[in-house]
């Protein structure tokens, strides 16, 4: 312990005794908050409000130090073994308590009993923990995820096990995976599904993979006026399986951001101002990693100055801040997380933020930030400030002032101004529609003969969402589809 950190003060990981208590409790409950959280160090003999080493009796330093291993040892379930050492910090003797994260958890006070006795960290302060947080302490210490849990009552259909089966096909061929055929065999094999005595049954992943049944399960979308949550430019709630919840929560986000072009000499290149890679990334982590006992949802948050992706439930595991930023990664949906995998959403796991980090880095965007709070992690994918369109239709950014390697990009106005200039009628017409639906519409209204497949391409989306988001404007009777599938064309009805 060093006399710099001493001054930062207490925190999550951190906190002082001026000397050590006399009733123990005043301190084991410390002790076992750090080991269910991610860890700690117990320091005896610096001032908690003024922050000055005060130091122990170097005379009584080691009968301390029995005192604090024999309290620790006879209260705390199950046993804690803290490192306890002797440190000179400012020319004065303290004694340092660190404590790991534990890997048998929940840890409590015996005298307490679980519910009672069980123990987090808080920011700076030690609290007990309510019945969830127990509870998922508890599957943390059976290793078990709580997707991969028995939903008891939820009928497995064969409809919703063909659709998955097939949808866990058709991403593997986008994502160029090798081509096999998912049957109810492999479902069971993934944990997705279970062998009951005459019938399969549904794990929690199943159900979140293919149905709206938990309340919880959905993601809010939101494009906010300026840097704050105070006005609503447009607001979508999206729900039903998780993967096409992050399609349609990726597709909100591209259309309130700037499309442009990336000009290569002659060539032209569609290209949005943020990367889509990184927002994917983004808002797939949040799913992966989010607390299911939590009854939040996902949160997505467009402002003018950045992207903001809100996960519900802190830290996994004991896992750090540090850990997280140097690649380290530990799987609270480990079912979720596998299917993911397998349908090629995601990479090797623990280099998510690094991808964020590097995405964000060759666009030449500020350095993304990530807060992490008790209950929520948030990633922030910050604009570039100097792509905001002027008062034309279009915002023309030379790199430098000058064109590099002959390399113009063009972005577009803002959702913002698009709204002021097509007026109310416009933005009932498109941004309203849900999803990706809008931009179908701008897409079509520039070129009625365009194809889905086309549509796909510009828009960084599969064939199959177009498809999909065509098929209900067609119902809603807002698109009309005239002549053959290859030459004719498409008009748009206003209702």
């Amino acid at each position: 312990m060093r006399i710099d950190e001493i001054i930062r003060g207490e925190s999550r990981n951190v906190e002082f005794k001026v000397k050590l208590p006399d009733i123990s409790e005043k301190y084991t409950k410390t002790i076992v908050a750090f080991a269910n959280t991610q860890g700690g160090q117990l320091i005896v003999g610096v001032d908690d409000v003024s922050r000055k080493v005060v130091g122990v009796d170097n005379d009584e330093a080691f009968k301390i130090m029995d005192s604090i291993a024999n309290a620790v040892s006879d209260s705390c379930m199950p046993q804690i073994v803290p490192n306890i050492e002797l440190q000179t910090v400012d020319n004065k003797t303290v004694i340092v308590v660190t404590v790991t994260p534990g890997p048998n958890r929940p840890y409590y006070l015996k005298s307490k009993g679980k519910e009672n006795g069980t123990f987090i960290r808080v920011a700076g302060t030690t609290r007990p923990a309510h019945s969830e947080k127990i509870k998922e302490l508890e599957m943390e210490g059976a290793h078990i995820s709580w997707d991969e849990l028995t939903c008891i009552g939820f009928e497995v259909s064969r409809e919703a096990k063909e659709k998955l089966c097939m949808d866990i096909m058709k991403y593997r061929k986008e994502a160029g995976l090798q081509k096999w055929e998912v049957t109810d065999a492999q479902l069971v094999n993934w944990k997705l599904l279970k062998n009951g005595e005459d019938s399969l049954l549904a794990s929690n992943a199943f159900v979140l993979l293919t149905s709206d049944y938990f309340p919880f399960s959905k993601t809010q979308c939101a494009v906010f006026k300026g840097t704050k949550r105070t006005v609503f430019l447009d607001k979508r709630e999206f729900t039903g399986p998780v993967y096409e919840q992050i399609e349609e929560a990726t597709a909100f986000v591209l259309r309130n951001i700037r499309l442009g072009a990336t000009i290569e000499g002659l060539v032209r290149k569609e290209s949005y101002e943020l990367p889509v890679e990184a927002i994917r990334e983004m808002i797939i982590n949040a799913h992966c990693h989010r607390n299911l006992y939590d009854s939040s949802c996902v949160q997505v948050a467009v402002y003018d100055d950045r992207l903001e992706v809100t996960s519900p439930g802190g830290l996994y595991n004991g896992l750090t801040y540090e850990e997280i930023m140097n690649g380290h990664s530990k799987l609270r949906n480990r079912v979720i997380a596998n299917v993911f995998s397998q349908m090629g959403l995601v990479e090797s796991w623990g280099t998510g933020i690094k991808r964020i980090m590097d995405a964000a880095e060759s666009y030449g965007l500020p350095v993304p930030s990530i807060q992490v709070f008790d209950d929520m992690f948030r990633v922030n994918l910050y604009r570039n400030q100097l792509l905001m369109p002027r008062q034309n239709n279009v915002n023309l950014m030379v790199e430098s002032g000058g064109i590099i390697n002959d390399t113009i990009k063009v972005f577009g106005e803002s959702s913002e101004k698009i709204r002021r200039k097509f007026g109310e009628d416009s933005e009932k017409d498109i941004f309203s529609l849900n999803g990706i639906q809008g931009k179908i519409l701008e897409l079509i209204r520039q070129n009625s003969r365009i194809s889905a497949k086309a549509m796909a391409e510009i828009l960084l989306v599969s064939s199959r969402t177009i498809e999909k988001n065509i098929k209900i404007l067609r119902e809603q009777g807002i698109l009309v589809r005239h002549g053959s599938p290859k030459n004719g064309f498409w008009e748009i009805r206003k209702k």
